[in-house]
């Protein structure tokens, strides 16, 4: 029974958003987190107080998604009222008119970069509405990016998922190591069929086979510097990686290498002057700069932005302690008298810093008047009210899921799928890790959650605990395609309404053959 009524508001959730007349994401997910939190107190027995102060900490922890969400919509808004997406678009097709050559410039090794530095669901918030400007369907772009916003998970701004998801398993620097190692190989092999089905999503197969050289340039110019590095490294993979791998397309593209001759550059069309490019995508380099700058933490700005030494705190007599650091990071303590908190890293989150500072640098920059920035900001606001309460009650539910500790509902489900794979299990690892990040929409809060139920059932199993850690934070990355909180998060920056459960249909069919290619690698390679 605890099984069934941990599983049933899931599979009711999904029901509702994919049904024929589906409901939208911001009626159905406050309606299962109710669900949620009547189940908990009728069956589960769990303590009112604390289920009320974890449904608080999911609305406090909502800040940091809708946040992101509104400094994207607003800097994208900035971006076509300012005029930078016309002459990007011109550029585009300066490179090369193509559009499997503009899908790989822009959604795989763009996307591919900006996951390294940043992560949060910032990838598909950017390269989209650029796509959907070059003229592609808001939808189709919609499943393309996610799907593409996989293969670099795991090493994502600048790889937290893996040092920092697996932290509290108390592993040693070289497990660490080895988990990104082989979290690497099996994405590698991932990446030779995942693009090329999320391209399947966005233009016609006889398209991708005429192209289907640059296709694998684009690629591979990713995913072999991401394997190589690592090797050594488990923070700059991805970054790196797509930093090379857009160079190298970019370069391809301009040179036609692997392209149909279908698309023949227009010797008439108008030639977008250097000046005018390099103004449209400063704001786009002030983005990359800031993100890099500010997760490295080699460079000291990551330490002050995400300082924990108090400036000062006050209380708010039978709600919450809250304590405001040095870093701006506001933390409520003690929430309702119960030991519950949740913080919001005002500085540190990609929301002020790189998104609204750098619309109002473009705003002087580009000498916007005060009523289109107005306006640009007015409709930002108005678009982020739905994905407002669709996030609310999202991250509601994950939390009451989350709550009693190994009687859980979350734990419950991942013991009883273990018990019943028993040996098994590496069959359904990576499933398990998809579970995770499809709750919590994040790879790295996936490994936080599962993590050390992963690591039991390999002790228990016998299996290489390195490996099967590996397979969950692959799971963790390709639930990303699935993640509401990543679909929620797109379809509001493009306009899209009504459509995450036809997103999910969609989704779900790649995000399963990723946890076949990584069952297969693992047995090939580590077995």
């Amino acid at each position: 029974m605890a099984l069934f009524l941990s599983i049933f508001p899931i599979v009711l959730l999904i029901w509702l958003m994919v049904k024929k007349n589906s409901m939208p994401s911001y009626i159905a997910l406050p309606i299962v987190a109710l669900l949620i939190y009547v189940i908990k107190i009728a069956y589960f027995g769990d303590d009112f107080m604390l289920l009320n102060a974890t449904a608080a900490s999911g609305l406090v922890s909502t800040l940091t998604p809708i946040t992101v969400i509104f400094g994207a919509i607003m800097f994208n808004r900035m971006m076509e009222t300012t005029g930078c997406i016309d002459i990007i678009r011109k550029w585009l097709a300066n490179i090369n008119p193509n559009p499997v050559a503009q899908l790989m410039i822009i959604g795989w090794a763009f996307a591919f970069m900006i996951e390294g530095a940043s992560g949060f669901g910032t990838p598909a918030a950017i390269a989209a509405p650029i796509l959907m400007s070059l003229g592609f369907n808001p939808l189709k772009v919609a499943i393309f990016t996610l799907v593409m916003n996989s293969v670099p998970v795991s090493f994502g701004a600048v790889g937290t998922p893996t040092w920092f998801g697996f932290a509290p398993l108390n592993l040693t620097p070289e497990n660490i190591l080895e988990i990104g190692r082989q979290t690497g190989i099996m994405h590698f092999f991932a990446g030779f069929i995942i693009p090329v089905i999320g391209l399947s999503f966005i233009v016609p197969w006889a398209e991708i086979r005429k192209n289907i050289v640059f296709v694998y340039i684009s690629i591979l110019a990713c995913t072999i510097p991401y394997v190589a590095l690592a090797m050594i490294n488990e923070e700059f993979p991805s970054l790196v990686a797509g930093a090379i791998g857009l160079l190298i397309s970019v370069f391809a593209a301009n040179h036609s290498w692997g392209l149909s001759k279908d698309y023949p550059k227009d010797t008439n069309v108008e030639k977008v002057p250097f000046v005018q490019v390099a103004k449209a995508l400063a704001p786009l380099g002030m983005l990359i700069g800031m993100l890099v700058i500010t997760r490295i933490k080699q460079l000291g700005i990551k330490g002050l932005l995400t300082s924990s030494e108090p400036w000062f705190s006050f209380s708010l007599p039978g709600l919450s302690d809250i304590t405001v650091t040095q870093s701006l990071t506001i933390v409520f303590g003690n929430i309702f008298g119960e030991a519950v908190s949740e913080k919001y890293q005002t500085l540190y989150v990609p929301a002020w810093i790189p998104f609204v500072i750098t619309v109002w640098i473009c705003i002087l920059l580009y000498q916007t008047k005060f009523k289109d920035a107005w306006a640009f900001y007015v409709g930002t606001f108005n678009q982020t009210k739905k994905p407002l309460l669709a996030l609310m009650g999202a991250l509601i539910m994950v939390k009451l899921m989350m709550v009693g500790g190994d009687d859980s509902m979350v734990k419950i489900i991942g013991k009883e799928f273990a018990a019943m794979a028993g040996d098994n299990w590496i069959y359904f690892s990576p499933y398990l890790g998809a579970i995770g990040a499809f709750f919590s929409g994040s790879n790295t809060v996936s490994n936080l959650t599962f993590g050390p139920i992963q690591q039991q059932i390999a002790l228990d199993t016998g299996l290489s605990v390195t490996l099967i850690l590996a397979l969950q934070s692959v799971g963790g990355a390709m639930g990303n395609m699935v993640c509401i909180n990543n679909i929620i998060a797109v379809c509001s920056v493009l306009g899209i309404d009504k459509s995450e459960g036809a997103i999910i249909k969609k989704t779900v069919i790649p995000m399963t053959i990723y946890g076949v290619i990584a069952v297969l690698a693992a047995l090939i390679f580590f077995m």
